[in-house]
């Protein structure tokens, strides 16, 4: 006799969702969580993050206060206040979350999770069995291995800070470097960052990782293209980072945004069946089921799309499939994604380049570039550019990616999203009305 229905192994977005939802059909389910209750993203990632990308975005606007008649003021960031009350928020919802396991009667067990067998698992001196298994323990931030890394921090220290570094070296042009470039700089710090391509953010479209790059270099961030770290050292009190460059740095923090890897080398996969990647990444199948028929894994830790939202969606799948008699899976085609910079990117579906590659000539796009009504009376009007853009296939001009650099760009992404997976065309948007004055609206006329 087994001690669960279904055990999971991480209390992050993907496995909460999966034993609430599990809890609904009534099974029996315990949860194992080695950390805080929430995972990366509530503690140490999305979170966080977007509480201290709102509280830059004071300090960013603040100058265009006289555009619009407002009196000068001298106003600063008390860092320590600003991070505890984003911590104080952050306990407030893992606590919540937990009374949530209570009220369902979902069993959390603290501890690190290391398989004995095919159905069972050892954490700390207790040995649990169960009738299936999810695995979602996610990912952590990677150093590259250069000499010195042991000076740097990741993205998880960044939430643990002490003060605002008076210069700040970012290595990596991905979203999570762009996106600590950009509130750094607001915050005051003197930011240079760094990748090994000539464009931030590769992956997006080109237009995208163009006006974003354009808009931080705009507003006074270093961008040190087609270069690499090769060492970190102490000099004094601060750290000098070389660059393949042939370039010495010298700044008072050095950040690493080099990517993430799976949490599963403490698993001992081998014991349960499980068939891992060379990074640890687990493999499954459609279904997220894994080699082993009685375990799953969602989230950070399989090598599908690494977003908050789909190791949710996945994990919520593996429950209908286990005990909603439903089996499901997840389409990844439209899912929509963000960069919290300012200017903030958004998109979803294809980026031109990759609907060139698998449609050819059948592609045809569509793009603006403008200023924003909010920016029209600054002085800097010029620098503050909105980019949209449409990807659209064949004679129907049906929509497969849309893309937005701008002022709330991830909101009005997420909305288009529905009805680009819905399968609308131009000429849907051409027939739609825009709300005037809006940049959204911008969709709606683009020719």
């Amino acid at each position: 006799m087994t001690d669960y229905d279904f055990l999971i192994i991480g209390a992050g977005t993907g496995g909460m969702a999966a034993a609430k939802r599990a809890a609904e059909y009534s099974a029996k389910v315990g949860i194992v969580e080695k950390e805080k209750v929430g995972g990366t993203c509530l503690n140490r990632g999305c979170t966080p993050k977007k509480l201290m990308v709102y509280a830059a975005d004071f300090a960013l606007q603040e100058p265009l206060a006289t555009s619009f008649g407002w009196q000068e003021c001298q106003r600063k960031i008390d860092w320590s206040l600003m991070m505890q009350n984003i911590h104080q928020r952050l306990d407030s919802l893992s606590n919540s979350f937990k009374e949530t396991f209570q009220e369902k009667g979902i069993d959390l067990i603290y501890g690190d999770a290391e398989f004995v067998d095919h159905r069972t698992v050892k954490v700390k001196d207790r040995k649990i069995s169960a009738d299936k298994i999810l695995v979602a323990v996610g990912g952590h931030p990677l150093k590259p291995d250069i000499p010195g890394k042991d000076l740097a921090i990741t993205s998880r220290q960044m939430f643990q800070l002490d003060k605002i570094p008076q210069k700040l070296a970012i290595v990596g042009g991905g979203y999570i470097g762009v996106e600590f470039s950009s509130m750094m700089q607001a915050f005051g710090s003197e930011v240079v960052f760094m990748d090994t391509d000539g464009l931030i953010l590769s992956g997006f479209d080109s237009d995208l990782r163009k006006t974003v790059q354009q808009g931080l270099v705009a507003r006074g961030i270093e961008f040190i293209g087609e270069t690499t770290a090769e060492k970190i050292e102490q000099v004094g009190d601060r750290l000098q980072l070389h660059l393949s460059s042939d370039r010495n740095i010298t700044v008072d923090q050095v950040l690493l945004a080099t990517g993430r890897a799976p949490n599963t080398k403490s698993l001992n996969l081998d014991k349960a069946g499980i068939e891992a990647g060379e990074k640890g990444e687990i493999k499954v199948d459609k279904y997220c089921r894994t080699h082993n028929q009685h375990i799953y894994a969602v989230g950070d830790c399989i090598d599908r799309v690494p977003l908050t939202p789909v190791a949710k969606a996945e994990a919520l799948a593996v429950v209908e499939t286990l005990y909603g008699k439903n089996p499901q899976y997840i389409d990844y085609t439209y899912v929509t994604s963000a960069v919290f910079s300012r200017p903030e990117a958004a998109t979803v579906g294809l980026s031109e380049t990759e609907a060139r590659d698998k449609y050819g000539d059948e592609v045809k796009c569509y793009c603006d570039r403008l200023t924003p009504m909010f920016y029209s009376l600054a002085d800097r009007a010029n620098q503050e550019k909105v980019t949209i853009k449409i990807v659209v296939v064949g004679e129907s001009e049906k929509v497969v990616g849309a893309h937005m650099v701008g002022e709330h760009a991830a909101d009005m992404i997420q909305c288009l999203g529905v009805a680009v997976r819905k399968g609308i065309t131009k000429q849907d948007l051409d027939d739609s009305f825009g709300i005037h004055p809006t940049v959204g609206e911008e969709f709606m006329t683009l020719s």
